[in-house]
């Protein structure tokens, strides 16, 4: 046991310990590179330029810090098979930046040529499961390190659901042996949109198979709840971070934030609320 009463598990296989992090983004790639006790952070794949990483990037990597690519448009989901230049980016990303992983999201951002320019959800059907289990397949053999896989926040379902979301992603995982990027912040913006409790989710999900957990803010609109990340962290995903963590602390934590930059004080205190959720240190 942790000090605080959490399991003092491993991690998932082969991947270290990362800490709390926060996304590296060009508009506040001078507050992560002065975080003195950042261990790693993440970068969207599609922005980097593997033959010149940006010296930020390879600064952070060179004392030591872990810099995951995090993908966005390789729709994994897709009916189609994923393309292979888009593959080999992530792959050189990899490579350039000495990552112990990637990341992707389980969903689709494409079909027959055209662009949707979201991350759209995944039926949860048989047919589907395939197509995917299949795309992540044919990624993982191109890769030169491990894939985790990221449900996203949905505003709506497909219809005819043959699975429910904890057992369609825990084959998904079975199939493929990819590891298990858990966005607490979409469980909590899924379960409140659908009326669920997400803990029903978290409770059937291989939790030993998560890399690491996204944590990020949103905004009410219209009924619904927006993961918008360009809000403070809600205490109810701090409080599921708890929960998660009280059945098994996983790796790391990153804090998305994407636009809406707030002063330094306030990016601080959400690293500190981080840290005090899930028992981890501070970095600030």
């Amino acid at each position: 046991m942790a000090a605080d009463g959490a399991p003092s598990l491993p991690g998932a296989p082969g991947l270290p310990d990362l800490g709390v992090g926060l996304g590296w983004r060009p508009e506040i790639a001078g507050f992560v590179g002065a975080l003195p006790g950042l261990r790693f952070t993440e970068v969207i794949a599609e922005s980097v330029h593997p033959p010149r990483p940006a010296p930020g990037l390879l600064e952070l990597r060179g004392r030591g810090a872990a810099v995951v690519p995090h993908g966005v448009k390789l729709s994994l989901g897709g009916a189609e098979p994923v393309a292979a230049e888009r593959v080999a980016h992530l792959a050189a990303c990899a490579e350039a930046l000495g990552a112990p992983l990637v990341s992707e999201h389980v969903a689709f951002v494409r079909a027959g040529g055209i662009e949707a320019g979201h991350l759209l959800p995944v039926p949860r059907t048989r047919a589907a499961l395939d197509a995917l289990t299949a795309n992540v397949r044919r990624t993982q053999a191109e890769l030169p390190v491990p894939l985790a896989v990221e449900p996203i926040a949905a505003l709506f379902d497909w219809p005819d659901a043959e699975y429910t979301e904890g057992d369609f992603l825990t084959e998904l995982l079975e199939r493929t042996g990819a590891l298990l990027l858990l966005d607490v912040a979409n469980v909590h913006a899924n379960a409140r949109n659908r009326g669920e409790d997400p803990l029903d989710l978290i409770d059937r999900l291989p939790l030993e198979r998560v890399a690491y957990c996204h944590v990020a803010g949103g905004v009410e609109r219209d009924g619904r709840y927006h993961d918008t990340h360009t809000a403070a962290v809600p205490q109810e995903v701090l409080d599921l971070i708890r929960e998660v963590c009280a059945r098994r602390r996983p790796p790391g934590f990153l804090l998305e934030r994407d636009g809406r930059y707030p002063p330094t004080g306030e990016l601080q205190a959400e690293l500190d609320a981080i840290a005090a959720a899930s028992g981890l240190a501070a970095v600030t």
